[in-house]
Protein backbone atom coordinates (compact mmCIF):
# COMPACT_ATOMS: atom_id res chain seq x y z
CA UNK A 1 0.00 0.00 0.00
CA UNK A 2 1.52 3.45 -0.83
CA UNK A 3 -0.12 6.91 -0.29
CA UNK A 4 -3.13 7.39 1.38
CA UNK A 5 -5.73 4.47 1.07
CA UNK A 6 -8.96 6.94 -0.29
CA UNK A 7 -8.99 10.72 -0.44
CA UNK A 8 -9.04 12.75 2.61
CA UNK A 9 -8.85 16.36 3.72
CA UNK A 10 -8.20 18.27 6.27
CA UNK A 11 -11.01 17.58 8.07
CA UNK A 12 -9.83 14.15 8.80
CA UNK A 13 -6.48 15.41 9.95
CA UNK A 14 -8.12 17.85 12.29
CA UNK A 15 -10.18 15.22 13.72
CA UNK A 16 -8.04 12.48 13.91
CA UNK A 17 -5.80 15.50 16.15
CA UNK A 18 -8.69 16.05 18.37
CA UNK A 19 -9.24 12.64 19.76
CA UNK A 20 -5.70 12.54 20.33
CA UNK A 21 -5.82 15.78 22.17
CA UNK A 22 -8.29 14.29 24.71
CA UNK A 23 -6.29 10.87 24.82
CA UNK A 24 -4.13 12.89 28.24
CA UNK A 25 -6.07 15.38 29.93
CA UNK A 26 -8.31 13.03 31.99
CA UNK A 27 -5.04 11.30 33.09
CA UNK A 28 -2.55 14.65 33.55
CA UNK A 29 -5.57 17.05 34.87
CA UNK A 30 -5.64 14.93 38.67
CA UNK A 31 -2.08 16.12 39.14
CA UNK A 32 -2.46 20.04 39.63
CA UNK A 33 -5.35 19.21 41.73
CA UNK A 34 -3.80 16.03 44.02
CA UNK A 35 -3.27 17.80 47.02
CA UNK A 36 -6.67 19.67 47.27
CA UNK A 37 -8.22 15.79 46.61
CA UNK A 38 -5.79 14.83 49.12
CA UNK A 39 -7.13 17.49 51.51
CA UNK A 40 -10.94 16.64 50.50
CA UNK A 41 -10.75 12.78 50.59
CA UNK A 42 -8.20 12.01 52.92
CA UNK A 43 -6.04 9.83 50.26
CA UNK A 44 -2.29 9.20 51.65
CA UNK A 45 0.44 9.87 48.91
CA UNK A 46 -0.08 5.64 48.02
CA UNK A 47 -3.49 5.91 47.53
CA UNK A 48 -3.14 9.21 45.36
CA UNK A 49 -0.67 7.32 43.29
CA UNK A 50 -3.03 4.26 42.97
CA UNK A 51 -5.51 7.21 41.18
CA UNK A 52 -2.96 8.12 39.11
CA UNK A 53 -2.07 4.89 37.88
CA UNK A 54 -5.25 3.50 37.55
CA UNK A 55 -5.70 4.74 33.92
CA UNK A 56 -2.47 3.87 33.12
CA UNK A 57 -3.28 0.38 34.15
CA UNK A 58 -6.27 -0.01 32.15
CA UNK A 59 -4.26 1.43 28.98
CA UNK A 60 -2.21 -1.68 29.28
CA UNK A 61 -5.11 -4.36 30.00
CA UNK A 62 -7.65 -3.05 27.41
CA UNK A 63 -5.34 -2.70 24.67
CA UNK A 64 -6.18 -5.95 23.58
CA UNK A 65 -10.30 -4.51 23.14
CA UNK A 66 -9.37 -2.31 20.55
CA UNK A 67 -8.69 -4.75 17.89
CA UNK A 68 -11.67 -6.59 18.75
CA UNK A 69 -13.81 -3.34 18.58
CA UNK A 70 -12.16 -2.45 15.58
CA UNK A 71 -12.75 -5.49 13.73
CA UNK A 72 -16.55 -6.02 14.60
CA UNK A 73 -17.35 -1.83 14.13
CA UNK A 74 -14.64 -0.24 12.02
CA UNK A 75 -12.12 2.40 13.41
CA UNK A 76 -14.25 5.36 12.83
CA UNK A 77 -17.17 4.02 14.76
CA UNK A 78 -15.11 2.13 17.34
CA UNK A 79 -12.81 5.69 18.13
CA UNK A 80 -16.62 7.62 18.45
CA UNK A 81 -17.48 5.05 20.87
CA UNK A 82 -14.08 5.35 23.01
CA UNK A 83 -15.01 9.24 22.66
CA UNK A 84 -18.26 8.91 23.94
CA UNK A 85 -17.48 6.44 26.88
CA UNK A 86 -14.46 9.08 28.02
CA UNK A 87 -17.19 11.87 28.18
CA UNK A 88 -19.58 9.48 30.39
CA UNK A 89 -16.41 9.12 32.53
CA UNK A 90 -15.44 12.39 33.25
CA UNK A 91 -19.74 12.71 34.59
CA UNK A 92 -18.77 9.67 36.43
CA UNK A 93 -16.12 11.98 38.51
CA UNK A 94 -18.53 13.91 39.05
CA UNK A 95 -20.46 12.04 42.06
CA UNK A 96 -19.53 13.37 45.15
CA UNK A 97 -17.76 10.27 46.58
CA UNK A 98 -14.54 8.88 46.60
CA UNK A 99 -16.12 5.58 44.93
CA UNK A 100 -17.40 8.18 42.00
CA UNK A 101 -13.67 9.58 41.67
CA UNK A 102 -12.47 6.14 41.33
CA UNK A 103 -15.07 4.65 39.36
CA UNK A 104 -15.13 7.36 36.98
CA UNK A 105 -10.90 7.39 36.94
CA UNK A 106 -11.56 3.61 35.75
CA UNK A 107 -13.90 4.56 32.90
CA UNK A 108 -11.47 7.32 31.47
CA UNK A 109 -8.55 5.18 31.63
CA UNK A 110 -10.61 2.11 29.08
CA UNK A 111 -11.69 4.60 26.56
CA UNK A 112 -8.23 6.34 26.26
CA UNK A 113 -6.76 2.74 26.56
CA UNK A 114 -8.69 1.93 23.27
CA UNK A 115 -8.28 5.15 21.14
CA UNK A 116 -4.18 4.75 22.21
CA UNK A 117 -3.97 1.61 20.25
CA UNK A 118 -6.77 2.73 17.35
CA UNK A 119 -5.03 5.91 16.58
CA UNK A 120 -1.75 4.48 15.50
CA UNK A 121 -3.61 1.92 13.45
CA UNK A 122 -5.44 5.06 12.01
CA UNK A 123 -2.18 6.46 10.72
CA UNK A 124 -0.92 3.49 9.68
CA UNK A 125 -3.54 2.84 7.19
CA UNK A 126 -4.69 6.35 6.28
CA UNK A 127 -1.02 7.82 5.53
CA UNK A 128 0.96 5.28 4.98
CA UNK A 129 3.87 7.16 3.13
CA UNK A 130 3.49 9.61 5.88
CA UNK A 131 4.21 7.81 8.87
CA UNK A 132 6.47 9.93 10.32
CA UNK A 133 5.22 13.06 9.60
CA UNK A 134 1.37 11.78 11.23
CA UNK A 135 2.96 9.94 14.12
CA UNK A 136 4.66 13.07 14.44
CA UNK A 137 1.61 15.45 14.52
CA UNK A 138 -0.30 12.84 16.51
CA UNK A 139 2.33 12.36 19.39
CA UNK A 140 1.86 16.58 19.20
CA UNK A 141 -1.06 16.48 20.28
CA UNK A 142 -1.00 13.99 23.42
CA UNK A 143 1.93 16.47 24.13
CA UNK A 144 -0.29 19.63 23.64
CA UNK A 145 -3.41 17.88 25.35
CA UNK A 146 -1.43 17.21 28.53
CA UNK A 147 -0.08 20.52 28.79
CA UNK A 148 -2.97 22.17 28.64
CA UNK A 149 -4.42 19.84 31.18
CA UNK A 150 -1.55 20.47 33.71
CA UNK A 151 -1.60 24.46 32.92
CA UNK A 152 -4.71 25.50 32.60
CA UNK A 153 -7.34 23.49 35.01
CA UNK A 154 -6.05 25.43 38.11
CA UNK A 155 -6.82 29.10 36.54
CA UNK A 156 -9.82 27.77 34.82
CA UNK A 157 -11.19 26.31 38.25
CA UNK A 158 -9.85 29.46 40.45
CA UNK A 159 -11.71 31.42 37.71
CA UNK A 160 -14.84 29.57 37.42
CA UNK A 161 -15.26 29.25 41.08
CA UNK A 162 -15.00 25.19 40.82
CA UNK A 163 -13.84 22.89 43.14
CA UNK A 164 -11.62 19.98 42.32
CA UNK A 165 -14.55 17.76 40.79
CA UNK A 166 -16.00 20.60 38.64
CA UNK A 167 -12.36 21.23 37.66
CA UNK A 168 -11.77 17.60 36.38
CA UNK A 169 -15.35 17.61 34.37
CA UNK A 170 -14.57 20.55 32.61
CA UNK A 171 -11.95 18.52 29.88
CA UNK A 172 -15.42 16.19 29.48
CA UNK A 173 -16.50 19.35 27.26
CA UNK A 174 -13.16 18.66 24.74
CA UNK A 175 -14.49 14.83 24.65
CA UNK A 176 -17.98 16.02 23.82
CA UNK A 177 -16.77 17.97 21.00
CA UNK A 178 -14.32 15.31 19.81
CA UNK A 179 -17.07 12.93 20.35
CA UNK A 180 -19.35 15.12 17.92
CA UNK A 181 -16.47 15.95 14.92
CA UNK A 182 -16.29 12.10 15.02
CA UNK A 183 -20.04 11.51 13.79
CA UNK A 184 -19.65 12.40 10.50
CA UNK A 185 -16.80 10.14 9.73
CA UNK A 186 -18.38 7.22 11.71
CA UNK A 187 -21.74 7.27 9.91
CA UNK A 188 -19.85 7.41 6.45
CA UNK A 189 -17.05 4.59 7.70
CA UNK A 190 -16.93 1.55 5.17
CA UNK A 191 -13.52 0.72 4.73
CA UNK A 192 -12.44 -2.80 6.69
CA UNK A 193 -10.19 -2.39 10.08
CA UNK A 194 -6.35 -2.63 8.90
CA UNK A 195 -4.69 -6.09 8.27
CA UNK A 196 -4.16 -8.11 11.24
CA UNK A 197 -7.19 -6.65 13.55
CA UNK A 198 -9.15 -9.68 13.98
CA UNK A 199 -11.48 -10.94 16.67
CA UNK A 200 -9.35 -12.97 18.47
CA UNK A 201 -6.82 -10.28 19.26
CA UNK A 202 -3.97 -8.16 18.17
CA UNK A 203 -2.14 -11.40 16.63
CA UNK A 204 -2.61 -11.56 12.86
CA UNK A 205 -3.68 -15.05 11.14
CA UNK A 206 -0.65 -17.11 10.31
CA UNK A 207 1.73 -15.05 12.17
CA UNK A 208 4.07 -15.84 14.40
CA UNK A 209 3.60 -14.24 17.82
CA UNK A 210 5.56 -11.09 18.66
CA UNK A 211 5.78 -12.66 22.10
CA UNK A 212 8.20 -14.62 21.51
CA UNK A 213 10.88 -11.96 19.84
CA UNK A 214 13.58 -10.32 21.70
CA UNK A 215 13.43 -7.32 19.25
CA UNK A 216 9.92 -6.69 20.20
CA UNK A 217 10.50 -7.31 24.31
CA UNK A 218 13.46 -4.25 23.24
CA UNK A 219 10.55 -2.23 22.06
CA UNK A 220 8.11 -3.37 24.67
CA UNK A 221 10.48 -1.96 27.37
CA UNK A 222 11.43 1.27 25.88
CA UNK A 223 7.51 1.86 25.22
CA UNK A 224 7.24 0.09 29.22
CA UNK A 225 9.96 2.20 31.12
CA UNK A 226 9.19 5.56 28.93
CA UNK A 227 5.46 5.21 30.03
CA UNK A 228 6.64 4.61 33.82
CA UNK A 229 8.83 7.68 33.77
CA UNK A 230 6.10 9.80 32.27
CA UNK A 231 3.49 9.05 34.44
CA UNK A 232 4.90 9.23 37.59
CA UNK A 233 6.64 12.52 36.84
CA UNK A 234 2.79 14.05 35.41
CA UNK A 235 1.54 12.93 38.49
CA UNK A 236 3.72 14.11 41.03
CA UNK A 237 5.81 16.54 39.96
CA UNK A 238 3.42 19.55 40.62
CA UNK A 239 3.21 18.18 44.55
CA UNK A 240 7.35 18.06 43.99
CA UNK A 241 7.57 21.61 43.64
CA UNK A 242 4.94 22.26 46.35
CA UNK A 243 7.45 20.74 48.57
CA UNK A 244 9.96 23.42 47.78
CA UNK A 245 7.83 26.04 48.29
CA UNK A 246 5.78 27.01 45.37
CA UNK A 247 2.26 27.25 45.12
CA UNK A 248 -0.10 24.78 43.77
CA UNK A 249 -0.30 27.37 40.57
CA UNK A 250 3.06 27.54 40.12
CA UNK A 251 3.68 24.09 40.26
CA UNK A 252 0.74 23.09 37.62
CA UNK A 253 2.59 25.48 35.39
CA UNK A 254 6.01 24.18 35.34
CA UNK A 255 4.42 20.76 34.59
CA UNK A 256 2.79 22.65 31.87
CA UNK A 257 5.71 23.86 30.63
CA UNK A 258 7.38 20.52 30.89
CA UNK A 259 4.49 19.52 28.23
CA UNK A 260 4.73 22.15 26.48
CA UNK A 261 8.45 21.86 25.38
CA UNK A 262 7.13 17.85 25.34
CA UNK A 263 5.51 19.38 21.94
CA UNK A 264 8.83 19.73 20.15
CA UNK A 265 10.13 16.70 21.14
CA UNK A 266 7.65 14.62 20.00
CA UNK A 267 6.98 16.31 16.22
CA UNK A 268 10.81 16.25 15.86
CA UNK A 269 12.15 12.97 17.20
CA UNK A 270 9.85 10.92 14.31
CA UNK A 271 10.92 12.76 11.65
CA UNK A 272 14.39 12.17 12.80
CA UNK A 273 14.37 8.60 13.93
CA UNK A 274 12.36 8.16 10.23
CA UNK A 275 15.39 8.58 8.21
CA UNK A 276 17.32 6.82 9.87
CA UNK A 277 18.40 3.02 9.85
CA UNK A 278 19.32 3.14 13.12
CA UNK A 279 17.79 4.73 15.94
CA UNK A 280 20.29 4.13 19.01
CA UNK A 281 21.67 7.69 19.12
CA UNK A 282 18.39 9.67 19.09
CA UNK A 283 17.32 7.09 21.46
CA UNK A 284 19.94 7.78 24.12
CA UNK A 285 20.28 11.60 23.92
CA UNK A 286 16.48 11.19 24.72
CA UNK A 287 16.86 9.13 27.66
CA UNK A 288 20.18 11.33 28.72
CA UNK A 289 18.00 14.49 28.81
CA UNK A 290 15.42 13.23 30.88
CA UNK A 291 18.02 11.59 33.35
CA UNK A 292 19.97 15.08 33.43
CA UNK A 293 16.60 17.16 33.95
CA UNK A 294 15.32 14.61 36.89
CA UNK A 295 19.32 14.58 38.32
CA UNK A 296 18.70 18.62 38.41
CA UNK A 297 15.78 18.52 39.97
CA UNK A 298 17.37 16.83 43.27
CA UNK A 299 20.81 18.66 43.40
CA UNK A 300 19.91 22.50 42.32
CA UNK A 301 16.21 22.74 41.95
CA UNK A 302 16.63 26.19 42.27
CA UNK A 303 16.90 25.82 38.23
CA UNK A 304 13.61 24.03 37.87
CA UNK A 305 13.01 25.46 34.74
CA UNK A 306 16.17 24.39 33.02
CA UNK A 307 15.13 20.71 34.29
CA UNK A 308 11.47 20.78 33.35
CA UNK A 309 12.71 21.87 29.58
CA UNK A 310 15.08 19.21 29.68
CA UNK A 311 12.63 16.66 30.86
CA UNK A 312 9.96 17.62 28.62
CA UNK A 313 12.44 17.16 25.44
CA UNK A 314 13.38 13.63 26.55
CA UNK A 315 9.85 13.00 27.45
CA UNK A 316 7.96 14.25 24.68
CA UNK A 317 10.53 12.54 22.55
CA UNK A 318 10.63 9.49 24.03
CA UNK A 319 6.72 8.34 23.53
CA UNK A 320 7.14 9.86 20.33
CA UNK A 321 10.10 7.46 19.54
CA UNK A 322 8.12 4.46 21.41
CA UNK A 323 5.91 4.74 18.55
CA UNK A 324 7.73 5.19 15.42
CA UNK A 325 9.55 1.63 16.97
CA UNK A 326 6.45 0.22 16.41
CA UNK A 327 6.67 0.46 12.95
CA UNK A 328 9.96 0.96 11.98
CA UNK A 329 10.79 -2.59 13.87
CA UNK A 330 7.75 -4.59 11.53
CA UNK A 331 7.69 -5.25 8.30
CA UNK A 332 4.15 -4.39 7.58
CA UNK A 333 0.93 -3.53 8.87
CA UNK A 334 -0.41 -6.89 10.22
CA UNK A 335 3.39 -7.04 12.22
CA UNK A 336 2.72 -3.02 13.61
CA UNK A 337 -0.49 -4.03 15.01
CA UNK A 338 0.66 -7.29 16.82
CA UNK A 339 3.53 -5.36 18.05
CA UNK A 340 1.82 -2.17 19.05
CA UNK A 341 -0.85 -4.54 20.65
CA UNK A 342 1.60 -5.94 22.65
CA UNK A 343 4.21 -3.03 23.30
CA UNK A 344 1.07 -1.03 24.40
CA UNK A 345 0.15 -3.81 26.53
CA UNK A 346 2.71 -4.83 28.81
CA UNK A 347 4.13 -1.43 28.32
CA UNK A 348 1.39 0.38 30.26
CA UNK A 349 1.16 -2.03 32.90
CA UNK A 350 4.65 -1.49 33.46
CA UNK A 351 3.78 2.55 33.54
CA UNK A 352 1.07 2.04 36.17
CA UNK A 353 3.83 0.82 38.35
CA UNK A 354 5.45 4.56 38.07
CA UNK A 355 2.67 6.68 40.12
CA UNK A 356 2.23 4.13 42.73
CA UNK A 357 5.98 3.29 43.14
CA UNK A 358 6.54 6.88 43.59
CA UNK A 359 3.71 7.32 46.22
CA UNK A 360 4.68 4.40 48.11
CA UNK A 361 8.40 5.57 48.17
CA UNK A 362 7.30 8.63 49.47
CA UNK A 363 5.48 7.66 52.06
CA UNK A 364 8.31 5.55 53.60
CA UNK A 365 10.96 8.33 52.95
CA UNK A 366 9.28 11.41 53.50
CA UNK A 367 10.83 12.92 50.98
CA UNK A 368 10.98 13.36 47.39
CA UNK A 369 14.81 12.83 46.45
CA UNK A 370 14.61 8.96 47.05
CA UNK A 371 11.86 8.99 44.07
CA UNK A 372 12.91 10.90 41.58
CA UNK A 373 16.74 9.42 41.75
CA UNK A 374 14.82 6.12 41.26
CA UNK A 375 13.50 7.32 37.97
CA UNK A 376 16.82 8.38 36.86
CA UNK A 377 17.56 4.38 37.48
CA UNK A 378 14.34 4.00 35.00
CA UNK A 379 15.91 6.30 32.53
CA UNK A 380 19.28 4.21 32.38
CA UNK A 381 16.97 1.15 31.95
CA UNK A 382 15.24 3.10 29.01
CA UNK A 383 18.48 4.01 27.75
CA UNK A 384 19.31 -0.09 27.67
CA UNK A 385 16.16 -1.14 25.58
CA UNK A 386 16.40 1.57 23.28
CA UNK A 387 19.78 0.92 22.18
CA UNK A 388 18.40 -3.03 21.63
CA UNK A 389 15.52 -1.77 20.19
CA UNK A 390 17.00 0.59 17.90
CA UNK A 391 19.25 -1.26 15.92
CA UNK A 392 18.44 -2.10 11.78
CA UNK A 393 16.45 -5.04 12.65
CA UNK A 394 12.93 -6.37 11.91
CA UNK A 395 10.35 -8.68 14.35
CA UNK A 396 10.17 -11.91 12.91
Amino acid sequence: MSGIRRPLGVAAVVAMLLAALNLRPAVVAVSPLLGEIRADTGLSASAAGLLTALPVLCFGLLAPVAPVLARRWGLERALLAALVVLAVGFAVRLVPTTWGLFAGTLVVGGAIGVGNVLLPALVKRDFADRVGLMTGLYSMSLSGGAALAAGLTLPVANAAGLDWRGALATWGVLAVVGALVWVPRALHATGPAPTGFRSGGTRPAGRGSVWRSPLAWAVTAVMGTQSLSFYATNAWLPEVFVSLGRTPEAGGWLLALCNLVGIAGSFATPLLAGRMRRQRGIGVALVVLVGTGLTGLVVAPSAAVLWVVLLGLGQGGGISLALTLMALRAHDAAHTSELSGMAQSAGYVLGACGPIGVGLVHDASGAWTLPLLLLVGVAVAQGIAVWFAGRDAHVR
